[in-house]
Parts: structure tokens; C-alpha cells; sequence
């Protein structure tokens, strides 16, 4: 299946679908150091665009004919790092990640964000824009940790599929979840040389130690040094701090589970942000093989909508 990326990042999401058995097409994002590494890693086209000009972008997409089309639109405002202010500015992306879809109108997409996204009005003005343009849609909150991600990172996802009712991919989002959280022995063994290690905290009221044998906390896009001072938390998993110390950026990259020789490139701050802005593959792998499930399981007497040649500009279109 022609898949496009929308908001690519530096390629969680893109390798995910790819190690399920997509083909990645094109890739877009307008952040110079992402689209860098993103190009180191993959060999089709990259390119670097404003994903708010709906009509620049759709008409540039409509080139590869994309049978699905999958983004993770910024999630700042979402976020409680954002400050949760969906007037903050990017929030309105997920509406022009419905547009850019309505236009263009490849059989699937699958949009990824915050799992607290249905609180915001934003998402209903997608959900309407996707309905109108006639996809069916199913949505679910995945946490990473049961989708072989050695990582506590609650995720939605939604997928529409033109033609189809909504809820038809419930059953699939789940049916493959495991029983137990993966923990960060489960994936590295003993190879980290640590059975602790230190995650800055938002407030030192949290503690700030983590155990191998838990999941790690959600990969955030800062990675701050154990302050000299650090009184030990009555809640962290260890009595002295004797070697306690942090996560370099590779381990977090692998905790994001991109593969060892992922190439990375740009400064450490970039880099930080990257990994912590990442879809984690192997969470988007599961996705995408749910995808894959439902297809073979349904294909063939799922309602198929024929393609429709559209004006990219005959969709509704929300203002900011």
C-alpha cells in the first residue's frame, strides 16, 4: 500500500509502517533538522513544507497517489508541556491534516496525537471534515507498553477508511495487546550495565529515579543531568544513588525503539527533541499490522468506495 507521511518527524512513524509492510512514498515536514535526519534514513522524497497552506500541500501529494495517508500533527497545544491551549497555534494542524485528507482522499489515513485530544474542539472539526468526505472512523487510546514498546506512552490513534461505518477497526486495535507492560529489562536485558536511572522530574515533588524493571515514564523531548544535590524521593525504587545516572540520548532513542543504527544528526538539543516528539516504531508497526489484519480478515467484503477525482480545494475549510 502507497502510503504518504504527513508531520514525519525524524521517522517513527514512517519506519513503523514500513517494518509492517508499507510503502513509504514521500514524507513531509517544516522543520529543517527533522527532514535532515529523516533523509539520512529513508530513500524516497523528504520534503520540507508548510503544512498549513492546504492547497500547496495537497497538490503536492496527489503526485505519488497515496492509498493511505498517515501524521501525527503537532501536539504541543494538546500537550501539558504546551500548556494545553489549543488557541496556541498548532492545534488548528489537525484540522488542516483533515483538509489535506479530504483533498486528496487516499482510501486510508491513520492521525496519531495526545491521548487526551478529545477534550479539545479541534479534533470534532477533523471528525467532521472526515465524515463529510466520507470515511468511516475508529480511534483508540494505545499505551505503548503493551504494544512491545519498553515505554509507558499513552497515544491516539484514529483511522478512517472511505466507505466503511465507523468503529470497524475497533476489535483489531486491541485483539493483539499484551497481557503486561513491557519493561525496560524485557527489551535491553542487561545490556544498560544499570538497574536504576535517574528521569528529571516536572516538580521534585515526583520522583525522579526509575527502576530497569518498570517501563520507562513517556520519552519527553528535554533530558536535564541528575542535579549534584538530589535527595533521594521516598517513592524512587532505590536507597543511594550510587550508580544512578541518566539515560544518554541513544537509550532514549532506543526506548523509543528506533534501531541501533538509526542515523542521527544535528545538535543534542534537536536531537532530544526529536526522539521525544517520535512516534515510537514499533508502536506504529502494531498499528499498521492491525491495519493489515482487518484487510486480509475483510477485504474482500469490506465496502470499497471507488475513487473520486476532486478538486483539492472542495472541502471545507475551518479557520483559525
Amino acid at each position: 500500500m502507497r502510503v504518504v507521511d504527513l508531520f514525519c518527524g525524524c521517522g517513527g512513524l514512517s519506519l513503523g509502517f514500513q517494518q509492517a509492510g508499507y510503502d513509504i512514498v514521500a514524507a513531509y515536514d517544516n522543520w529543517d533538522a527533522a527532514t535532515d535526519v529523516y533523509r539520512l534514513n529513508f530513500s524516497h522524497p523528504i520534503h520540507k513544507a508548510d503544512l498549513m497552506d492546504v492547497t500547496n500541500a495537497s497538490s503536492s501529494i496527489v503526485q505519488y497517489a497515496p492509498e493511505m495517508i498517515v501524521g501525527g500533527p503537532p501536539c504541543q497545544d494538546y500537550s501539558s508541556a504546551g500548556g494545553r491551549n489549543e488557541d496556541g497555534g498548532r492545534a488548528i494542524l489537525t484540522v488542516r491534516f483533515a483538509e489535506i485528507v479530504a483533498g486528496v482522499r487516499p482510501e486510508w489515513f491513520v492521525m496519531e496525537n495526545v491521548s487526551n485530544i478529545m477534550k479539545y474542539s479541534k479534533v470534532f472539526d477533523a471528525m467532521q471534515i472526515f465524515h463529510e468526505a466520507g470515511y468511516g472512523l475508529s480511534y483508540q487510546i494505545l499505551n505503548a507498553a503493551l504494544c512491545g514498546v519498553p515505554q509507558r506512552r499513552k497515544r491516539f490513534f484514529m483511522v478512517g477508511r472511505l466507505g466503511t461505518g465507523d468503529g470497524f477497526l475497533d476489535e483489531y486495535f486491541i485483539r493483539h495487546l499484551a497481557d503486561k507492560e513491557m519493561t525496560m529489562r524485557d527489551y535491553f536485558g542487561d545490556s544498560l550495565g544499570i538497574n536504576a536511572y535517574y528521569r528529571h522530574p516536572r516538580s521534585y515533588a515526583r520522583r525522579g529515579v526509575f527502576s530497569v524493571d518498570e517501563p520507562s515514564p513517556t520519552v519527553r523531548g528535554v533530558n536535564r543531568p541528575m542535579p549534584s544535590g538530589y535527595k533521594i524521593h521516598h517513592n524512587d525504587p532505590v536507597k543511594t544513588l550510587n550508580g544512578v545516572r541518566p539515560l544518554t540520548t541513544m537509550e532514549r532513542a532506543e526506548i523509543q525503539t528506533f534501531p541501533s543504527d538509526y542515523h542521527w544528526a544535528g545538535n543534542k538539543t534537536s536531537i532530544e527533541q526529536m526522539v521525544g516528539n517520535a512516534v515510537p516504531v514499533r508502536l506504529a508497526a502494531y498499528v499498521g499490522n492491525a491495519i493489515n489484519e482487518y484487510i486480509i480478515e475483510n477485504g474482500k467484503n469490506a465496502v470499497k468506495h471507488e475513487r473520486q477525482e476532486l478538486p483539492i480545494t472542495a472541502h471545507r475549510h475551518v479557520a483559525v
